[in-house]
């Protein structure tokens, strides 16, 4: 199967949308750990666990969180995925908002990257990880594809409902409000 051609409009849209954002953090982490932090995000990928123990030992903590919710990712996206297709059956026939295979799989990814940006929030201590800039881009690039914006919203709760259920009940407190800062965010969309 052939990748359906992206306009020059949607490749610009997606270099810009880049939701996370260390401009904050510069008071409470060293030109570093800032740098770890966006050699990560620059690249797509989890932190490793040698950039997660130079983080230590300010966030020592939530580091085991971070590296368990980045070891299940799979299974995290999975039954985010699930959840999505429950609640919305239809939408990956034709006609849905995830059609063609292509799109669906594209929404998959997003929601990978969600949970990596959520666990740079996690691992960094910082709520406030969020890019205005860079979501104001992904909301139009958003726009632009028509993703159903009901369902990228549904996958990221379960998300949070997949992560939170793999940590033990006292941390689940502790990392939800890294959750809801993307959720509300994306609800905006709307």
């Amino acid at each position: 199967m052939t990748k359906p051609q992206l306009t020059e409009k949607v490749r610009e849209l997606i270099q810009k949308a880049r939701i996370v954002s260390f401009d904050t953090w510069h008071t409470t982490h060293s030109v570093a750990a800032i740098q770890s932090f966006q050699a990560a995000d620059d690249a797509g990928r989890y932190l490793t666990d040698e950039e997660l123990q130079q983080l230590a030992p300010a966030t020592t903590a939530l580091l085991p969180l971070v590296q368990h919710l980045r070891d299940r990712v799979s299974d995290i996206v999975d039954e985010a995925r699930a959840g999505v297709l429950h609640t919305f059956p239809h939408i990956t026939q034709p006609g849905g908002g995830l059609y063609p295979a292509t799109r669906a799989e594209a929404c998959w990814r997003d929601f990978w990257h969600f949970l990596r940006c959520i666990t740079y929030g996690i691992a960094g201590q910082h709520t406030d990880y969020i890019s205005v800039e860079g979501l104001h881009y992904m909301q139009l690039l958003y726009q632009e594809l028509q993703v159903p914006l009901d369902a990228m919203v549904v996958g990221l709760e379960g998300i949070k409902a997949a992560s939170l259920k793999r940590v033990e009940p006292e941390q689940q407190e502790t990392i939800a409000p890294y959750f809801d800062h993307l959720i509300e965010q994306l609800k905006q969309f709307r």
